[in-house]
């Protein structure tokens, strides 16, 4: 199973449109060759390094979403909508929305985590990552992971 994206390489700079310092819209995101048996997606992206890489302190998710279609073959970005049936979680600003890299120092790393359920999880309205994780426990068929970062541009 692979998670990629037409704006940023693996390992490679998220552009500054999808952060703080720009629109905060999320990345395009596309996904190939899921296991048989996968009845839903989801996905989480966080931020291991907060508030300092050189510290950590935290890890800050900064987006949820649970019951992708497998069919939908990724997320479109941009601000649009999720395709049909998948729900976005809350985030650690406690909203159910991407919320784009921010660092406060340093440059972050912002891993995107794909997972291949064999269930959907209907039960979950906006979960939380613990939450999300708590109900994934026994129904991973596998993950995929996309790692870009991010630091912000010197002030002008």
């Amino acid at each position: 199973m692979e998670l990629l994206s037409s704006v940023f390489a693996p390992g490679g700079e998220l552009p500054q449109r999808y952060t703080c310092e720009g629109p905060d819209v999320a990345p395009p995101l596309q996904w190939k060759g899921l296991p048989a048996g996968t009845s839903s997606l989801a996905l989480i992206v966080d931020d291991p390094d907060a508030p300092d890489p050189a510290r950590p302190q935290r890890t800050w998710v900064h987006w949820v979403i649970v019951d992708l279609p497998p069919e939908a073959g990724g997320l479109a970005g941009e601000g649009q909508a999720l395709p049909s049936g998948g729900r976005q979680g809350l985030n650690d600003w406690k909203r159910a929305a991407w919320g784009g890299p921010c660092p406060p120092i340093g440059r972050h790393r912002y891993f995107f985590k794909l997972y291949a359920l064999d269930c959907k999880l209907p039960q979950l309205a906006q979960p939380t990552k613990a939450e999300l994780e708590q109900a994934m426990q026994g129904h991973v068929l596998a993950q995929a992971e996309l790692m870009g970062t991010y630091q912000k541009q010197a002030a002008h």
